[in-house]
């Protein structure tokens, strides 16, 4: 188990207002009860859709997900507009780095600007113990799982071991960001932890 006490203050430290929680259940039900009456975007997030946060938070809320039942072909636009935006990580390095991966790029750049408030959700399975091995789980671990969810044609869903750092046309993993601090640009950003695995 990473020190979790020790992370903790790293992201305060950077900025980030940060949650802990024993299981996944408390953590969406602590987050269900401090957004109410908003505009929500979700990023593209197993971890968000095994915690059922699209259907606790659109209960009173307005969720963009396009991954939601609701989904339009301005779904990812109004998420990007909205003035929650909800994510998990790749990688979140015991050091304080936020790793993320993307291939259209909407979510990383929603992490970074346009929101009166970001939420991070991680389980503890995300953390690894430096910025170098955080990135390698995002590119080896979280990568080709999400390959293989999505069906698509590329050496590391077909293989499911590793990156292979392909040319596919289908490649998802296109743009990388680190947060290194929390952006100016967002008032508050939040970081859960969760102390259990959940999510790739």
């Amino acid at each position: 188990m990473p020190n979790l006490d020790k992370l903790t203050e790293i992201l305060t430290k950077n900025g980030f207002t940060v949650h802990r929680f024993a299981t996944a259940t408390e953590a969406a039900a602590y987050i269900d009860a401090h957004i109410d009456g908003k505009t929500v975007g979700f990023g593209g997030s197993v971890t968000l859709q095994d915690m059922g946060l699209y259907d606790l938070l659109s209960a009173h809320n307005t969720v963009h997900w396009h991954w939601g039942a609701l989904r339009r072909p301005d779904t990812q636009e109004k998420a990007a507009a909205a003035q929650v935006y909800l994510t998990s990580v790749n990688g979140l390095a015991e050091t304080g780095e936020i790793i993320n991966i993307d291939g259209h790029g909407n979510r990383v750049a929603a992490t970074i600007c346009g929101h009166e408030e970001v939420w991070f959700i991680v389980g503890v399975n995300k953390i690894a113990p430096d910025l170098a091995k955080a990135l390698w789980r995002a590119r080896n671990i979280a990568g080709p799982k999400n390959a293989q969810r999505l069906g698509k044609k590329t050496p590391c869903a077909a293989k499911g071991d590793r990156c292979y750092d392909c040319d596919s046309p289908e490649r998802i993993c296109r743009v990388i960001s680190t947060h290194l601090r929390k952006p100016t640009s967002i008032p508050t950003a939040h970081v859960v932890l969760i102390e259990e695995e959940i999510g790739y």
